[in-house]
């Protein structure tokens, strides 16, 4: 929670910088070691847990701000982003609202206004990202998609928004290539689309299907190492990949 003199600073500086009543949440997806991750972060003096946002710059377009936002948590530019919904119960920020009521008259306070919010996605690459909090969080770290702490506002359904449209993008376009390695193995591969999709998918379909859109390239070498018959290495093929998310994909898992 803010000191008055805090919320003083930032309520000014939000007023002359920011478009009102518009903000920005980010679902931060990553994979590591067979589990599905999500970037999140607690606020100094404050209980539980939020999911990275922010706000819009008056002469800003809406995806900059969202890079923008996530550049500041993550350290990482070009990151891909799909806005999934927009969220306005009325209620969302009142949570906030309720906080800070009292610290300054409503014409100053920044934070009792009315907050529609723009949800976005994104896929990242685990390894490269460096969790970093802002001037205003204690702690920026990954969690476990199965292992979540309570969060804040309406974050929880607007994560559960992202992840069930992450799912339904799996049906018409191709996910991974943000996510992986730059080589892995098909049974990794397909662990992530388990992962996402929280079912088992029969191994021969799964690498019928991969193969058959077209979006991956064999290494000639397998991977080296282990008692067993080593498992060939893929790599995504970035122009049939892309091809791919433009065009989409039939299908469905």
């Amino acid at each position: 929670m803010l000191t008055k003199e805090e919320l003083e600073e930032y309520c000014k500086t939000a007023r002359e910088s920011y478009l009102p009543h518009i903000s920005i949440d980010c679902v931060v997806f990553g994979f590591h070691e067979g589990l599905l991750k999500v970037l999140l972060l607690t606020v100094k003096n404050e209980g539980g847990w939020y999911l990275p946002g922010g706000f819009v710059l008056k002469d800003e377009p809406i995806e900059l701000s969202a890079n923008r936002i996530l550049k500041e948590r993550t350290r990482l530019d070009e990151i891909f982003l799909q806005q999934f919904h927009v969220f306005g119960d009325p209620q969302r920020s009142k949570q906030h609202f309720d906080m800070y009521k009292d610290m300054l008259p409503p014409k100053d306070n920044w934070f009792t206004n009315r907050f529609l919010t723009i949800g976005y996605y994104a896929l990242v690459d685990f390894c490269d990202v460096n969790p970093s909090p802002d001037q205003f969080a204690a702690t920026c770290s990954w969690c476990d998609l199965n292992d979540l702490p309570e969060l804040k506002l309406d974050h929880a359904l607007i994560l559960k928004t992202a992840l069930d449209t992450l799912r339904l993008q799996l049906n018409y376009q191709p996910i991974g290539y943000n996510l992986m390695q730059k080589e892995f193995t098909m049974p990794e591969l397909q662990k992530l689309y388990e992962t996402i999709l929280d079912k088992k998918l029969d191994r021969r379909n799964f690498q019928r299907r991969m193969l058959g859109f077209g979006i991956l390239k064999r290494s000639e070498k397998p991977r080296k190492g282990g008692a067993h018959k080593a498992p060939f290495l893929y790599s995504f093929d970035l122009e049939n990949y892309e091809a791919a998310l433009k065009e989409g994909f039939k299908g469905g898992w």
